[in-house]
């Protein structure tokens, strides 16, 4: 997992309440256990015209021209705006690995679905939940001003906009260390790997039957 420290990203605002994992990543594209690939289809019905399936040439599929996503000047946005309650509906962990395949390395919303946050901090994303008022206001600068973009600051636990404005967001401790040095579930296992490595040696002699 790539490490997060700061984030100096241009932001989409997706200015929707509820968004549940269906409409991040749809159903019919959930037959890969791999992280990669679900990039393209991300938000998938909301940014084509017809019905997409696993395999099919998205280049050649007509975009919606309304979806924001689609718009040129959020193109490379890797800080996603949106609204309450985002990732609701099933726990899919194929929607924080869409959203991340996208170029989306943190998400700003007033609430999250509880497994959704969790699931992006195990995958590299950092969800940051501000106060309804704030997001609002972030949502009337992006509206304002092409190219927006803002820095977040992880070790500093800030996010500061264009303007200079320092927002402070809460994190729970050790999923900041995690996303700092970079460590999933597994990379939290190998920091002891020699101590794993011991331990399977002393095994073997104690118990060597169980291993012929």
């Amino acid at each position: 997992m790539d490490k997060f420290t700061k984030l100096d990203g241009l932001v989409a605002p997706l200015d929707r309440a509820n968004v549940d994992t269906d409409a991040i990543i749809p159903k019919q594209f959930l037959k890969s256990i791999k992280r990669s690939g679900f990039g393209p289809n991300a938000f998938d019905e909301w940014r084509y015209l017809n019905h997409g399936e696993p395999g099919m040439d998205n280049s050649k599929r007509p975009v919606n021209p309304d979806f924001v996503l689609n718009q040129p000047r959020y193109h490379g946005a890797s800080v996603l705006l949106t609204r309450e309650n985002f990732g609701c509906g099933s726990s899919r962990e194929h929607a924080p690995w869409a959203l991340l395949d996208y170029g989306f390395r943190a998400i700003i919303a007033p609430s999250f679905a509880d497994i959704f946050f969790n699931n992006c901090f195990k995958n590299g994303i950092l969800p940051i939940k501000l106060d309804a008022a704030i997001v609002d206001q972030l949502f009337n600068e992006v509206a304002g001003q092409e190219g927006y973009k803002l820095t977040v600051d992880l070790e500093n636990q800030v996010v500061v906009t264009p303007s200079g404005q320092r927002i402070a967001f809460e994190v729970d401790a050790h999923r900041k260390y995690c996303l700092l040095n970079g460590f999933d579930d597994i990379g939290l296992t190998l920091r002891h790997v020699d101590a794993i490595k011991a331990f399977e040696a002393k095994y073997k002699v104690a118990q060597p039957w169980l291993f012929n």
